[in-house]
């Protein structure tokens, strides 16, 4: 049995699953689209916590399965939770103007939340439902291989690394996560309300440009 066939093994145990078909867990011989068409239905039917009662859709991820860039957003809100896909909303209008303003698309990146289901009203993701969805965005990840990661806001980047970083502080700094470059950076939603902060988000995309580049 080989190494991806035994991380496959554990990564599904990890998500619930006591049944394995070890016949279909051949990762060597699936690409990037595949593997993550698998991730979703195991995500479209996950109960882990509370917030599948409540929600609509789950929101799993969308954009190129090969991408080189990727950007990771908290929670899903109510547009999202309807249509199901991350970032559709005022928010979700402002990364798009982002990515098209590095010249890219939503076609050339990958757009996910660390939360797959909408928390109610907005508020924000509690402990357990951040960790009953960890597995998820990790494995995202790990399909994808990005070249660098965007993280959008404080619970992104806090859910994905396991470590208490203030997005204050540590905004438009490089850290690492398994190896990939990642970029913090506020959330969209906050430079709604913040206009002013813009300059800096832009000032951290310039960066991820200039990296990306090399």
């Amino acid at each position: 049995m080989t190494e991806d066939l035994f991380r496959e093994i554990e990564l599904l145990r990890e998500f619930g699953f006591t049944h394995l078909d070890i016949g279909g867990l051949r990762a060597a011989d699936r690409g990037q689209g595949d593997l993550l068409a698998e991730l979703e239905e195991i995500v479209t039917a996950c109960e882990k916590c509370r917030l599948s009662k409540s929600r609509t859709q789950v929101v799993y991820g969308v954009g190129n399965p090969n991408a080189d860039l990727m950007f990771i957003g908290e929670a899903p809100g109510r547009d999202e939770d309807i249509q199901g896909e991350p970032f559709v909303g005022r928010a979700g209008q402002l990364l798009t103007d982002i990515i098209k303003a590095m010249k890219l698309t939503r076609d050339d990146v990958y757009i996910a939340n660390v939360i797959k289901c909408r928390p109610p009203d907005n508020r924000n993701p509690e402990l357990d439902e951040l960790e009953s969805c960890r597995p998820y965005i990790r494995r995202q990840v790990e399909i994808i291989q990005p070249r660098v990661i965007v993280t959008l806001g404080r619970f992104a980047l806090q859910s994905l690394t396991e470590k208490s970083y203030a997005i204050s502080s540590v905004r438009g700094q490089w850290l690492e996560y398994n190896g990939i470059k990642v970029m913090p950076t506020y959330h969209p939603a906050y430079l709604l309300r913040t206009p002013s902060a813009k300059k800096e988000v832009w000032a951290d995309m310039k960066k991820v440009m200039t990296e990306l580049e090399r």
